[in-house]
């Protein structure tokens, strides 16, 4: 049965991801006939059909359901395979997926790449933006080869992660705040503050969240948002304070960054799944990151 159903584990993938039989045969570059029939002799060898209509297309039945989830996994290790037999072959032309916080990619990020790639220009990256819990998730789930996380470690048995330097966390504030010509701030100076946050699961967000906590009070939010840039934008115009790390090259018009007393940090670091043999062009790039200088 195995052996019968193992060359149709991607018609079954590709039926569940578009509903439909003629993009499902486009999808796959074969006629449409031939993926029904194909359909059609796999239902027959479980003995139960594997697709129902469903409007002007179709849906797995339940026992087809569960046929995909396996198809899923294997086919992702199989291309994990394929992707280390090319690349034990010539790691130089070796695909790299990246993962990283919004907040890194404004400078550590590119400084990463372009050093990298002066030295192996074949090997291709594709870079996945996200919060901290997006990229542990796509970690976990195998869409991400390795991510920078921060704070770091992480807190996950599939995990592992090396960390690699902390960033000092600044009280953002907007230029006419009362707090701007103040040498230092203290986390209990904003109880009374509006702030800007980024969005629950973000790393900055954790931060703010614990050291409020910690002073005795929960921050008022005037807005949240997804990406620093906005978050730095309404502090600017005095919409708000906020907690972010240093702004390079310099701090940005209409925003003062005060250092906090106690000082506070986060760590940065590179996680990866400690299940999977990385191919060795993600093998040779974690490497590389961990032993730059910092």
């Amino acid at each position: 049965m195995t052996a019968q159903l193992a060359p149709q584990l991607a018609l079954l993938t590709a039926l569940r991801r578009t509903t439909n039989v003629t993009r499902a045969a486009e999808l796959l570059g074969v006629p449409q006939p031939t993926v029904s029939r194909r359909i059609s002799a796999l239902g027959d060898a479980l003995g139960a059909p594997l697709t129902v209509p469903d409007g002007r297309g179709i849906r797995l039945t339940r026992a087809a359901e569960l046929l995909a989830d396996a198809a899923e996994r294997a086919l992702a290790a199989v291309d994990a395979g394929v992707r280390q037999a090319r690349e034990e072959v010539d790691p130089e032309s070796g695909h790299i997926v990246l993962g990283f916080l919004h907040l890194l990619g404004r400078s550590l990020v590119p400084t990463l790449l372009r050093g990298y790639r002066a030295d192996h220009p074949g090997v291709r990256f594709t870079l996945v933006q996200g919060s901290r819990q997006d990229m542990v998730d796509r970690l976990t789930s195998g869409e991400l080869d390795l991510a920078l996380l921060a704070p770091a470690p992480v807190d996950d048995p599939l995990l592992d992660a090396a960390v690699l330097t902390e960033q000092e966390i600044f009280l953002s504030v907007p230029t006419s705040h009362r707090l701007a010509d103040r040498p230092s701030a203290a986390i209990e100076d904003l109880k009374d503050e509006e702030f800007v946050l980024l969005e629950t699961g973000y790393g900055l967000r954790t931060i703010t969240d614990e050291l409020c906590a910690k002073a005795g009070f929960e921050p008022k939010i005037a807005f949240e948002g997804q990406e620093s840039d906005t978050v730095r934008g309404l502090v600017a115009a005095g919409l708000g304070v906020a907690l972010l790390p240093r702004f390079e090259p310099g701090s940005p018009a209409g925003v003062v960054e005060v250092p906090l007393v106690p000082p506070v940090g986060r760590t940065i670091g590179l996680a990866w799944r400690r299940d999977v043999v990385l191919p060795p062009a993600v093998l040779r790039f974690r490497e590389r990151v961990r032993a730059q200088s910092w």
